[in-house]
């Protein structure tokens, strides 16, 4: 299987985040990617190839221009203002508040964000960019006839909605992908997203259209981030009722539990036949990643992606979380494997 990746991913190496009242290394870092992609290397997947540049037009169909250009200028208009730190926001517009864009660098954080874990560093919006060309040229990769294709994506991208960050997430890797299926003729996408915790971002986008079916497997957002959407209740809007699925587990879930949902994803996306299919990617459901309560061993990646080969689509794997840096590498590459060996079967 190919894999893209870019050293770019580099320039983002935020030294904070806020856990627990508490400012602390964080759990999203460039060790993640490099993991992965040794264990890409030792388990000869295949060829690895850096992305190319797409320019901010295929981010613009997902994304609004004001977010984008806040994005692009925030770390300088943070530095500008003289603050000693990294840019973190502290003030939202809350309910019964005005929704504008304040002049204020410490105002627009909070109008962009939705979650204050998350910090804007020097490096941050090149990173974002080389993520979302790494997603853009697997997209390319496949429409130009691969089977499938690793966008080995970093930082992740399934919790930023059009105008928003958080979660670690600044552009939607997966929405842009899919988004530029669909502008290059695919009449129909799926989305299945087996992170651990809901694509909150990924679901907001597509929530009124039918041409995108979403469908996320998580941990229970009355529980975990990022609380306020990914219930079973939440089925889509307008013409796109019935084109987005939330299954949701509770603590200790197991893999055998689990797949059971994975089952169920499965025949939707079957009876939708959509033209090609994306993955948000997560091995946080691992039973010893630190920010999640799923008990999956690494041989389940391995099952998982072979279900995900007998659907016989085109496929692009974007890389989302997945926090036990020890085990990410084994655990994502597994599911690559999985499928590749189910393909060629």
């Amino acid at each position: 299987m190919l894999t893209v990746f870019s050293p770019l991913h580099n320039r983002r190496t935020a030294k904070t985040e806020l856990d627990g009242g508490i400012l602390i290394e964080p759990h999203e870092k460039p060790s993640r990617a490099e993991t992965i992609l040794a264990r890409v290397i030792h388990q000869d997947l295949g060829d690895i190839v850096a992305p190319d540049d797409f320019g901010l037009e295929p981010i613009l169909r997902v994304h609004t221009p004001e977010y984008v250009g806040f994005l692009e200028q925030c770390w300088d208009d943070w530095v500008a203002a003289d603050k000693p730190g990294e840019a973190i926001p502290a003030v939202w517009p809350g309910r019964g508040m005005r929704q504008r864009i304040p002049k204020d660098i410490d105002g627009r954080l909070g109008y962009f964000s939705f979650a204050a874990e998350t910090s804007i560093t020097d490096g941050t919006w090149e990173a974002a960019r080389a993520s979302a060309n790494v997603a853009l040229t697997a997209q390319k990769r496949i429409a130009q006839g691969e089977r499938a294709v690793f966008a080995l994506c970093r930082p992740p991208g399934h919790h930023a909605a059009a105008d928003l960050f958080g979660g670690y997430c600044f552009f939607n890797n997966a929405a842009i992908a899919a988004q530029a299926f669909l502008d290059q003729g695919a009449r129909r996408v799926a989305i299945l997203d087996v992170d651990f915790h809901h694509g909150n971002g990924t679901q907001s986008i597509f929530y009124d259209r039918a041409d995108v079916l979403n469908i996320s497997l998580h941990g229970d957002p009355d529980l975990v981030f990022p609380h306020f959407l990914g219930f079973e209740d939440e089925t889509g809007n307008g013409v796109g009722e019935g084109f987005n699925l939330n299954l949701v587990y509770p603590p200790d879930t197991p893999f055998s539990v689990w797949r059971e949902g994975l089952e169920t994803a499965c025949e939707r996306i079957a009876h939708y036949q959509p033209d090609a299919l994306v993955i948000p990617l997560g091995v946080d459901t691992f039973e010893d990643d630190p920010i999640s309560f799923f008990k999956f061993k690494s041989g389940d990646y391995v099952t998982l992606g072979e279900r995900l080969a007998r659907l016989g689509l085109p496929t692009l794997f974007t890389m989302e979380g997945g926090y036990d840096v020890e085990a990410i590498g084994i655990n994502a590459v597994n599911v690559l494997e999985g499928f590749e060996r189910a393909s060629s079967g």
